[in-house]
């Protein structure tokens, strides 16, 4: 039913009486009110249907555009109208709609539109738009207004949107050769000289801004048609279409005469009615009873237990994608406009109008997903010019070796999105599949430029060809695309042209090689680098690497160099400054560092350059002698080099970060440092067909062979040449010995026509007589049928089993003896039932045998009946649960004998007996009462006294080193390393300790700049939630972070054990890629995990709010206070370093008497009022920070002052990292 608005608004346009529309008055106001009412319908599009209903652009838009082209405002009018109407179905829904009522909605759409194409398919309509067309491409830039572009723009627009309207095959039911309603459509263009002008728009440079337009109506006229095909329009057959022809003709008749064959020996010589029954006997029945067949013997063959049942039924989401892009022969005529029309673009305007869309795309001038356009048209011209008569210099704009990265990156890029966008996945794989395309027709062209007759196009193609197969990533993208081939969201035909660009592709990698003798090509090797920690910065890692009988042996050298030097007092030091001035580390901390650079000289043989850098050092940091005293004879100079150069510096490794920010007990023992090392490598042929040899790559061909009637014949060559590459060059027939790939060779074998496939039935002969020769040999091969194999299988299936670990000891070990096995028993029957050990580590440390790993002892328990299961072993973070009388008294004493000590925490977990958590220790010490807080258990941090007078001995350098470089002692103590979450029975974990760590690593990350992943996590959190409820089921979700910074945030340490306290399940190794909610979490517990993400956050802002108030003074000047503070800090480094490059300089013109005592003694006075360093500190309270005032001050006053090192936060872990 009409809306009585827009029956009355369609009424006001006017009338048509016979071939004369005559419009009425208000016709423009009521076109513009159409206009207006399709801007404000509804989600079912419900004003588009009813003016489709009431064919409004067939009996009123038409004809006014036709008749009254003149009426300027009215023509503009209109074409805006129509461009609105025939807009496409997908840009009005979205998407294909999955709701029954929105789908017919969408199929309605789509009805109307392809009336609206039929009633295009008129010269007339045509011949208007192009003469309108014409006109306006006449105007010169400085002539034409903006309205004439926008006009330009529509009618471009409009054409497109009439092309793009999909044909109703059911409906029209046409045959190859016969005209369409596309074809008419495409006529009537041809009639009215559109084509033409979308010729001269393509080939302008004036009128470049039109490219994207142009070329998308160009593919859209292409969309149904073969450009191999199309090229031979007008050429007669030829003799391979001929042969082609010939050969599936003769498959038809074979099958014909073999069907008539079969149905003339089903015929019985008794009448129908006497058929009778028979029993089989060893077939079994529903029953215990023989089989009864009720029909002939003729028809026993091919019996079977499935007659008469039900398939079963696939579900949607995992059918097989369809073919959505259906090619077919249109009429002659349309034919060969087509094919003048691919050589005029070609000769005219294929390379200026593919590097005007290569720019857009680049300056990303087109819209979203425009760069499909490009790569549909580089493979249909490129395919058209190859099968035409090949001419390179038509397509050298995409030739080249950026062509190959632009399409390579894409198609990349679409593999990417569509492992990771699922429900668009299908899209992604269309769009795949067009790249895909883009990348073979590349490749063919290359390979055809060898053989062609000019020098110079040879000469570009090996060029090509060796920067091709030189990068590593052209080498693996096929391999890639094989492992993730989907047959739910990418149709058969994107598997045929991957084969046949995979065969293609090696072919020439072959013959590449076999002419070049030896290829280097590009080697990328992800290597995983552990890098050693220090645990403590004070010991070890700066050890001279020297024995003392080097030392000894090196000493004389140098000490007879410095004792002829020593006394010249003269010795220049204005090449040498100690300290670097640029450094962000204050220059008073920089001592250590120009201690260790007088060793190193030392150690190299420098000895001059070692007393010049002491005597600058000196000069510098003149404060406690640390570098001899300013009146130091010769011989102490010479004694105090002698011990720097045997003293044990510590040393940074690198470039260490300040480690007084980070937390003690997450500093770990390793770092794995993933590193991408580029190196060139001799490349073998071989070796890199045996990539293609595993399973994932076999089932995508065997899917393919599946269908060998449907095939092309060159599509089955590709399939067998690489079946027979795997088989016969690389040895490994076993591979294929798989029963689905034999179960296909037997129907291929059976087949009446099997003739029409020599090469299919010669492999698969060669193939079943390997196999039958190895089951003479290898019984097993039978049962080995049933699996897919690697090649680790195939060896020890075809060289016997077990040879694998023949050739390498330490593969396996000899079996358990029955002494072993006796002393196994013994040792687990006598340590199952103690409390607080790990039965598996005690067996370890007692067994005398040959060296057993914990895998191995914890399988054969099992084997020996004395445990269930494997599951009975697993660690756990606490193994320990409720505390007895007695522990409770030994922690009690253990934390009076330790109260008083640095670390109280960890001295208790060192000297405990029964091993428990650090969270377990600090909850049970709270509820005991031995503490009020946890702060109280925090380590304690003091600085040592600074030694006076001349460093006589190595241990006062070591100290003074240990000092300068803000060495913390950092012993973290080992917990087990799998804990509760991981077993099933824990699932409420998340209630306790782990949520209260959660809680603690929240703050410590909205500390560091994670706000904006946490609150990501926390929404995945409480959306799992929601979707858990609403379904009433659950299964793992994955957290797939779509911007960098959430990407970052993933790749964090500290935030993946915020997610293993959480108990997200990490990605399962070479299986998946993301993090995952696991399914047994419930959605209390999933809203609970993101409360406390929420409530760290909270409990981190009321912490800064608390800190920031001082009582009697607002929290806004205590801010406003700290910042004066820090930049007087800054200010006072800036003037430190100044001051000591001054005191460098007096020095050196001191030595050169330029400076009167005078003005040394007012520089002296200077540097004892500027040498107080101001220390940095971290207050933890506000009686802290009263008592580090109070240290300030005491600098000034000629105290040694104490610095006060961190505090950190005890984390409440059940877990350890």
């Amino acid at each position: 039913m009409m809306n009585c608005e827009l029956l009355a608004t369609c009424s006001a346009l006017g009338y048509l009486e016979g071939d004369t529309y005559h419009k009425e008055p208000d016709c423009l106001e009521s076109v513009k009110d159409l206009i207006r009412y399709l801007r404000h319908e509804d989600e079912t599009r419900d004003v588009r249907q009813q003016l489709g209903s009431a064919q409004i652009l067939q009996s009123d838009l038409l004809p006014i555009l036709t008749q009254h082209r003149q009426d300027k405002p009215l023509f503009d009018a209109v074409i805006r109208l129509m461009v609105n109407l025939t807009q496409p179905a997908l840009l009005c829904f979205g998407s294909v709609p999955k709701e029954p009522s929105f789908r017919h909605h969408f199929l309605q759409v789509l009805a109307y539109l392809q009336a609206y194409k039929e009633a295009f398919a008129s010269e007339k309509a045509f011949g208007v738009l192009s003469e309108t067309l014409y006109e306006l491409l006449q105007l010169g830039w400085e002539e034409r207004q903006e309205e004439d572009n926008l006009l330009i723009e529509r009618i471009l627009l409009l054409v497109r949107n009439v092309l793009h309207v999909p044909a109703d095959l059911e409906q029209e039911k046409r045959i190859d050769d016969d005209a369409s309603v596309h074809d008419r459509l495409l006529w009537a263009i041809h009639l009215s000289g559109l084509d033409d002008l979308l010729l001269f728009l393509a080939s302008s440079p004036a009128e470049q801004q039109w490219s994207l337009h142009v070329l998308e109506i160009i593919s859209l006229m292409f969309r149904d048609q073969n450009p191999e095909q199309l090229a031979g329009v007008g050429q007669g057959r030829l003799a391979q279409e001929r042969r082609t022809d010939v050969a599936e003709l003769e498959v038809l008749r074979q099958r014909e005469m073999a069907e008539k064959k079969t149905r003339a020996l089903q015929r019985g010589n008794r009448h129908s009615r006497f058929g009778g029954s028979y029993i089989i006997q060893g077939l079994k029945s529903i029953g215990e009873r023989d089989l009864v067949f009720h029909k002939g013997l003729h028809n026993l063959q091919n019996y079977t237990s499935d007659l008469g049942k039900q398939p079963r039924r696939v579900p949607k989401r995992r059918q097989a994608a369809r073919e959505l892009s259906v090619q077919r022969r249109s009429a002659l005529n349309v034919r060969l406009f087509l094919r003048d029309f691919c050589s005029e673009f070609l000769e005219n305007c294929y390379n200026r109008l593919m590097d005007s869309v290569k720019d857009h795309l680049l300056r990303e001038k087109a819209q979203q997903h425009d760069e499909t356009y490009y790569m549909w048209a580089l493979a249909f011209f490129m395919a058209f010019n190859r099968a035409a008569s090949f001419r390179p210099g038509l397509v050298s704009e995409t030739l080249s070796v950026r062509t190959f990265h632009f399409i390579e990156q894409n198609l990349t890029n679409y593999y990417e999105m569509m492992l990771t966008d699922r429900k668009e996945a299908a899209s992604w794989a269309r769009r795949m599949h067009l790249a895909l395309k883009a990348y073979q027709e590349l490749l063919a062209t290359v390979n055809e430029m060898d053989v062609c007759p000019d020098e110079a196009v040879r000469e570009s193609s090996r060029i090509i060809k060796n920067n091709i197969f030189y990068v590593m990533e052209y080498r693996e993208l096929f391999l890639a695309l094989f492992r993730k081939f989907d047959e739910r969201c990418q149709p058969r035909s994107f598997l045929r042209d991957l084969v046949e660009t995979t065969h293609l592709f090696l072919k020439m990698l072959e013959r590449f090689c076999r002419s070049r003798g030896n290829l280097m090509v590009e080697n990328k090797r992800k290597k995983r680098k552990k890098k050693k920690k220090a645990l403590d910065h004070s010991v070890a890692s700066g050890n001279a690497p020297y024995s003392p009988e080097e030392l000894e042996a090196m000493w004389p050298s140098l000490a007879e160099q410095l004792q002829c030097r020593a006394q010249d007092s003269e010795l220049s030091v204005d090449s040498v400054i100690p300290f670097d001035a640029a450094s962000e580390v204050p220059v008073e901390e920089q001592r250590a560092e120009a201690m260790v650079r007088i060793q190193d000289c030392l150690l190299a043989g420098q000895a001059l350059q070692a007393l010049s850098l002491l005597r600058s050092a000196r000069e510098v940091w003149p404060e406690r002698d640390v570098f001899g005293a300013q009146d130091i004879s010769p011989e102490e100079e010479i004694q105090l080099l002698k011990q720097i150069l045997w003293a044990p510096l510590p040393r940074q490794q690198g470039l260490e970060e300040q480690g007084a920010e980070e937390d003690d007990e997450e500093e770990e023992e390793e770092e794995e440092l993933e590193v991408v090392q580029v190196s060139e490598r001799e490349f073998n042929f071989l070796d890199y067909l045996k990539r293609f040899a595993n399973s994932t790559v076999l089932r995508a061909y065997l899917l393919l062979l599946r269908s060998y009637k449907q095939n092309s014949a060159h599509t089955n060559h590709c399939v067998v040449k690489m079946l027979h590459r795997l088989a016969h060059d690389l040895k490994m027939e076993a591979l294929l010995f798989q029963l689905s790939l034999f179960y296909l060779f037997n129907r291929l074998l059976s087949d009446p026509a099997a003739g029409a496939y020599k090469e299919l039935v010669t492999f698969a002969k060669y193939i079943l007589g390997k196999f039958f020769a190895l089951a003479a040999v290898n019984q097993k091969s039978f049962v080995e049928l049933l699996f897919w194999k690697n090649t680790a299988v195939v060896r020890e299936m075809t060289e016997g089993y077990g040879t694998l670990d023949g050739g390498s000891s330490s593969r396996r070990l000899p079996g358990w003896s029955p002494e072993e096995e006796a002393q196994l028993r013994e040792l687990y029957l006598a340590h199952k039932d103690v409390e607080g050990q790990d039965v598996v580590d005690t067996i370890l440390a007692h067994l005398k045998t040959a060296p057993r790993t914990r895998r191995q002892v914890i399988h054969h328990l099992v084997r020996l009946g004395l445990a269930d299961s494997v599951k009975d072993f697993q660690r756990k973070g606490t193994q320990i649960v409720l505390w007895t009388e007695d522990q409770e008294l030994e922690l009690q004493r253990l934390f009076e004998e330790f109260q008083d000590s640095d670390d109280v925490l960890g001295n208790i977990m060192k000297n405990i007996t029964a091993k428990r958590s650090r969270a377990r220790i600090v909850d049970k010490l709270l509820s005991l009462g031995l503490v009020a807080e946890r702060r109280e258990l925090y380590k304690k941090r003091r600085k040592k006294l600074a030694p006076s007078g001349l460093p006589n001995e190595e241990e006062s350098l070591h100290d003074f080193c240990q000092e300068d470089l803000e060495e913390e002692e950092n012993v973290p103590e080992k917990e087990n390393e799998e804990d509760e979450e991981k077993e099933g029975s824990e699932a409420e974990q998340p209630q306790g300790g782990s949520v209260l760590s959660a809680e603690y690593l929240g703050q410590s990350l909205h500390q560091e700049g994670f706000s904006a992943p946490l609150l990501w996590l926390q929404n995945c959190l409480i959306r799992a939630a929601d979707d858990r409820e609403e379904a009433g089921c659950s299964q793992a979700v994955p957290l797939v972070p779509l911007t960098e910074e959430n990407e970052e945030a993933m790749e964090s340490e500290q935030f993946q054990q915020l997610l293993r306290k959480l108990g997200v399940r990490p990605p399962a190794f070479g299986q998946e890629t993301f993090w995952r909610i696991p399914a047994k979490l419930s959605p209390t517990q999933l809203r609970r995990m993101a409360a406390s993400l929420s409530q760290a956050e909270e409990e981190e802002k009321l912490q800064l709010g608390l800190e920031s108030k001082v009582p009697g003074e607002p929290g806004l000047e205590e801010e406003h206070q700290q910042e004066e503070e820090h930049q007087q800090e800054e200010e006072h480094q800036k003037e430190h370093r100044a001051h000591a490059l001054r005191t460098l300089l007096l020095a050196r013109e001191k030595k050169a008497g330029l400076v009167s005592p005078e003005e040394e003694g007012t520089n002296g006075g200077k540097e004892q009022l500027i040498m107080a360093p101001k220390k940095r500190q971290l207050l933890d309270s506000d009686e802290e920070q009263e008592e580090d005032k109070g240290g300030n001050k005491s600098p000034e006053l000629g105290v040694p002052g104490i610095r006060k090192k961190k505090r950190f936060q005890i984390e409440d872990d059940d877990e350890s990292d």
